[in-house]
This record gives structure tokens, sequence and C-alpha cells, in this order.
């Protein structure tokens, strides 16, 4: 009983250090286009830094996919994959982006009439693209939610929620939402609960879909529309 139990725990710390190493992986990237922004704003030499970003990004990507596919085929429940697109699961599909804009839209109006702040991220972001406008728009909007969605849903569902029961998908929906939405607000506040609210929707889409490519497509449009 012992020994099985000291088995668990290494194995769950094990998973734990994993997953904060894709956390970290996908951190230095964002930091070589921080670097690259602040090069810009001080006429330095952003051009290669831009293109250290690009290779980094390609083998982030590829070993980050290769990784998630591997994940699958050693433990896979609740049988993600790649689903056929449809007329239905299209439709579903702007169901889950209609609600994700009506979180932000409500955001919006509390933000408008000045109960809440625009949130900090959002500050920065917009401070980062005035310096350097086209990649501080295309990496948020063609790169984030790609690594984000295999590492805060796809990645982070199987690490630690395999069970395909309705309390472990519960929990894992939720604490990746909460984990989502810390990682774009610091500390306690009512922006954390709006980001981890978006994370809940693409955590429900993950499970509905089972296909990572929705919650993609879900999180790209998502994206695109809060810097239009």
């Amino acid at each position: 009983m012992f020994g099985s139990s000291t088995r668990w725990l290494l194995n769950w710390f094990k998973r734990d250090l994993q997953w904060v190493g894709f956390l970290v992986l996908y951190l230095i990237d964002s930091m070589i286009l921080l670097l690259a922004t602040d090069q810009a704003s001080r006429g330095g030499s952003t051009n290669q830094l831009i293109g250290t970003m690009l290779i980094y990004s390609g083998l982030l990507l590829a070993f980050i996919t290769w990784r998630y596919q591997k994940q699958l085929q050693q433990n896979n429940p609740r049988q993600f994959g790649r689903t056929p697109f449809s007329w239905k699961s299209i439709a579903q599909l702007v169901g889950f982006f209609i609600l994700m804009m009506a979180i932000q839209y409500a955001w919006g109006l509390l933000i408008h009439f000045h109960i809440l702040q625009n949130p900090a991220n959002q500050q920065i972001i917009d401070q980062q693209v005035v310096k350097l406008p086209f990649w501080n728009t295309a990496y948020p909007i063609l790169l984030a939610p790609i690594y984000e969605e295999f590492i805060f849903r796809g990645i982070f569902l199987n690490y630690f929620f395999r069970k395909n029961t309705r309390l472990m998908n519960f929990l894992g929906v939720f604490i990746s939402g909460i984990i989502f939405g810390s990682m774009h607000v610091s500390g306690l506040s009512p922006t954390l609960l709006m980001y981890s609210g978006l994370g809940w929707v693409l955590g429900a889409a993950y499970l509905h879909f089972k296909d990572i490519r929705y919650n993609i497509a879900l999180h790209f449009l998502n994206n695109l529309m809060s810097l239009i």
C-alpha cells in the first residue's frame, strides 16, 4: 500500500514537472518576442531576434504536437483525436464562439461604464503592438492559440485528469480554466474570472468535440476579435 502510494506521488510529481516544462518552453518563446519588441523601440537588432523566434517556434510546435500525439497513443480514455467536420459541428463551434464573445462583450460593458478597469494584460499587448505591430499582432492570433490549447487543454487534461468520469471532467475543465486565467492575470481580481471563463468554455469545447483543432480555431477567432 505504501509502495503504491509512493509511486503515485512520484508519477504525479513527474507529470507536474513535465507540464511546467512545456509552459516554460512556451514562455521562452514569448520572451524572445518581448526582447525583439524592446529592441525595436530602441532601434536595435530586431530582425535577428525575430528570426530566432521563428526557428524556435517551429521546433517548439513540432515538439509539442509530437508529444501530444504520443500521449494520446499511450493513454486516451476519452478517445481524443480527429473528428470529421460537418455542418452540425460547425454550427456547434459557432455556438461556443458566441458564448466566448458574450463573455467578452459583458466584460467590455463593465469596462466601458467604469465598473471595472481595462485588463493590464490587454494594456501590455496594446503597448507592444504599437512598438512592433506585425509580429505582436500575428503571434497572439496565429501561434499563441496553438501553444495554449495543447498546454492548457490537451496535455493538461491527459496528465492530471485521465479518467473519463463526470467528476474528473468537471475538475479538469475548472482547474485548467483557473490556471489559464492566472497565466493572463497576476493576483486575484475580477479579471481573473473573465479569463477563467474563457478557459472554461475552451475546456468544455475540448471535451465536446474531442478534437484539439476545434479549440485552436475557437481560440484563434477569440484572439482575432480581441485585436481587431
